[in-house]
């Protein structure tokens, strides 16, 4: 049997050059594929093989003293899913282009919004809305990622990659937010971690971070809960639904057919993802990016991710 692993762990790293060569090695010595990220504050990774070789690599990854806490998920798939091992060191295990704002200690990230597990985000929902209050879920993903799945009524930044997230803060967009309850959430939960931090830090007074991610998330409520859609991967598979009853929300670029299937533009050096039908896709001037079928280059539309993290988007 074959699976796919995602982790995360934050906390104080002394020499990410080493993990690197240890985490490397550990993957070849188990057959895996992935991809992994350390930095100062910690390790970021997605790896697929077989179910027992993975849990070899995770038992013995938590058996660092760091990575005690390693936030661990499972999900479909396998190494093919994964085009080779990527393992490296780099400022920030999730790149929004603000390691010197990022505090952990070996609990975690200092002063990042309060963790909830799904059933408590329903409780808080509840209470608030008793209380005559609205939840706000603040979108910690690209922008391009919310257009197949998202919570119900979520506030969608407008963001290409987790690198303008700080600018997009900074922008006053969403002062009128920072006395409300607001919600992050993210793919598996990273980069909330830090999103939810750099929050705190602007003024927001009250935040929250899914415990987790839409991952977590998912296996809890399926489709019956607050989530609609499906939820976007960074690995071949390029997207998962829960439940055989998730919606559609996903429009295709060229006729509006709905659609959860993104497609890179036709020209081959242009790595620009739009959401096709499955005959759109089929018709390569359609497929054509804007800039590029007028002659003008690579497009402002969210470029392909690397195969690889919860976060890879953003490298």
């Amino acid at each position: 049997m074959n699976r796919i692993v995602l982790y995360y762990a934050f906390a104080p790293i002394s020499d990410p050059e080493a993990i690197r060569l240890w985490q490397r090695s550990l993957l070849e010595q188990h057959g895996l594929k992935g991809r992994v990220i350390v930095s100062r504050h910690g390790i970021n990774g997605t790896a697929g093989g077989e179910v027992r070789a993975l849990k070899a690599y995770v038992k013995a990854t938590r058996e660092h003293p760091a990575f005690k806490r390693l936030d661990v998920k499972w999900s479909e798939g396998s190494a093919e899913d994964f085009p080779r091992i990527s393992v490296k060191a780099r400022e920030e295990i999730v790149s929004f282009g603000a390691p010197d704002e990022l505090e952990v200690d070996e609990n975690g990230v200092v002063g990042g919004g309060e963790h909830l597990r799904p059933e408590e985000l329903h409780e808080l929902v509840d209470r608030k809305r008793a209380a005559g209050e609205e939840v706000v879920f603040f979108d910690g993903r690209n922008a391009f990622e919310a257009e197949i799945g998202r919570f119900k009524d979520a506030v969608v930044p407008d963001v290409r990659t987790t690198h303008d997230f700080v600018a997009e803060l900074d922008s006053g967009k969403y002062d009128d937010l920072k006395d409300k309850p607001v919600v992050t959430y993210c793919t598996g939960g990273i980069r909330c971690e830090v999103l939810s931090s750099l929050m705190v830090k602007r003024g927001f007074k009250e935040v929250y971070q899914l415990q987790g991610g839409i991952a977590r998330y998912g296996e809890a409520y399926g489709d019956s809960g607050l989530w609609e859609g499906s939820l976007y991967v960074f690995d071949k598979r390029m997207h998962l639904e829960f439940t055989p009853e998730a919606v559609t929300i996903g429009r295709c670029v060229g006729c509006g057919t709905g659609t959860n299937k993104f497609e890179n533009c036709a020209d081959l050096a242009c790595r620009n993802l739009r959401l096709f039908c499955a005959n759109c896709a089929q018709d390569e001037a359609k497929r054509l990016c804007p800039d590029c079928a007028a002659g003008g280059g690579r497009s402002t539309t969210a470029a392909a991710p690397a195969a690889g993290t919860d976060e890879a988007a953003a490298r």
